[in-house]
């Protein structure tokens, strides 16, 4: 087991080093002609996203300071989603980077291939033809001619201009030309093809990344938003029919979301005006010591039938019975393998699995053993994969969380693969089974393809 264990860590180190040394070598090396600063500033640069990243993990599970979570939190996450789009569009520049060059390939055959127009001699009175003498100026008869002295010999006063070059003339073929002429500068002044491809497409990966990675951190920290889903249930009586229930998962408080955006997070419940509400579970990424003043705003949560928790995975890295005893001390009800007889259905909880580990894993017996079938039954559990449980204990409706839709995409093929249920509702049986995509993310405050959301449940009666 040992063995297995090395040996994928060791495909896992593998495989990040390979693909940031190619992204590195895409973004850095082959944008540039040679060593020197850039390809070294480059190397920095994802050397220490990797650092300040491993860093914000562990400092985050070894209970750190919470000021040193903090500081590492916001740059480690998010260099954790920008290496991951980063990757992506370096990828795709592959495919882009042979078409660019065929294109600029083929505008320079066509441009190579269009006939020169041809000046004549006679078009162009100052251009002299090589190979030519100047012609000579003749004596102009206006102009007097100076007088000859006695010892100068009596000959013709004309002037040779092939010593003396003329206005507009070049004094000679020299190596250097005039600023007038039209010499083409030499392929060595001007990038290479290959390098000016490298650079357009290396440039065009790096702001698709970066603009990927700021809208959808701009997309978390804005908020979640509200989504309403119609659920009908066949038990549910003529009185409950248009029942609403909020249900909100994965806030996941910690050291990036805190108390501001937990108070997004109430507003918008309480905007709804929910008869219920209901909170499945990965609420903090911390103790109560560090996160209790940033989940204070729970105490302000409103609806006519109270609000009820159960835990999820990450309440027990979190220290799960401080956070039960906490959220109690604000006003929700907590679910812990319970159930409460709410006047026309039945509401019950049940621990995530996670909390096997600790001997506080789900009783579906103790939740639901005991209870009359003939009334409608809503389970709250964290996890979709708990739904099969819910089917043999003849739940209506199971509400979960925990897959957040995938938050960065293409990371909702290996959520989709892991879970029932990715988001949104779904038959099993006679058991629907609703997954909220939760209102926040896990270490990156980033969602691409997964926004966040706050879901109103509104059952509907079939008698109704």
């Amino acid at each position: 087991m040992v063995v297995v264990f090395v040996l994928v860590a060791l495909l896992v180190v593998g495989v990040l080093v390979t693909s940031n040394w190619y992204v590195w070598r895409r973004l850095f090396r082959d944008t540039t002609r040679g060593p020197g600063p850039a390809r070294r500033i480059g190397a920095a640069l994802i050397a220490g996203g990797w650092v300040l990243a491993v860093g914000a993990l562990v400092a985050e599970r070894a209970g750190a300071p919470f000021w040193l979570q903090r500081v590492m939190a916001w740059p480690g996450f998010l260099w954790l989603a920008l290496s991951i789009y980063l990757l992506l569009a370096v990828l795709a520049g592959e495919v882009v980077r042979p078409l660019l060059r065929r294109y600029l390939e083929h505008r320079a055959a066509a441009r190579q291939a269009e006939p020169q127009p041809s000046v004549s001699p006679a078009a162009d009175p100052e251009r002299i033809p090589a190979g030519t003498a100047p012609p000579k100026t003749s004596h102009t008869p206006d102009a007097p001619d100076a007088p000859s002295t006695p010892d100068a010999p009596d000959t013709p006063k004309t002037r040779d201009t092939r010593d003396t070059p003329s206005s507009g003339e070049t004094a000679s073929s020299g190596d250097t030309p005039s600023p007038g002429n039209d010499a083409p500068p030499t392929s060595l002044a001007l990038p290479s093809r290959r390098l000016f491809v490298s650079r357009v497409v290396a440039g065009a990966a790096a702001a698709a990344a970066v603009g990927t990675v700021g809208y959808g951190t701009y997309g978390v920290l804005s908020g979640p938003k509200v989504k309403r889903v119609t659920v009908p249930l066949a038990k549910l009586p003529r009185a409950a029919h248009g029942f609403r229930i909020a249900v909100v998962s994965d806030i996941h408080l910690g050291p990036v979301l805190g108390r501001g955006f937990a108070q997004q997070v109430v507003d918008t419940i309480n905007a709804t005006q929910p008869d219920l509400i209901a909170v499945v579970g990965d609420l903090v990424d911390g103790s109560v010591k560090d996160l209790g003043p940033a989940a204070a705003p729970l105490a302000q949560l409103k609806a006519r039938h109270g609000a009820y928790f159960v835990t999820g995975n990450h309440e027990y890295f979190s220290g799960a019975e401080q956070w039960v005893a906490e959220v109690r001390r604000l006003g929700l009800l907590p679910l812990e393998n319970a159930r409460t007889e709410l006047p026309h259905f039945d509401l019950a909880g049940v621990n995530d699995v996670a909390g096997e580990d600790e001997g506080q894993g789900p009783d579906y017996a103790k939740a639901l053993g005991d209870r009359d079938r003939s009334r409608a039954c809503v389970l709250l559990a964290h996890q979709p994969v708990q739904i099969h449980d819910a089917v043999d204990h003849g739940v209506d409706l199971q509400l979960s969380g925990h897959t957040h839709g995938g938050q960065l995409w293409p990371g909702n093929l290996i959520a989709g693969a892991a879970n029932p249920t990715l988001a949104g509702l779904d038959r099993y049986g006679d058991t629907q089974l609703y997954v909220s995509r939760g209102a926040g993310a896990w270490g990156p405050p980033t969602r691409v393809g997964a926004p966040s959301d706050i879901t109103v449940i509104e059952l509907a009666s079939r008698k109704a």
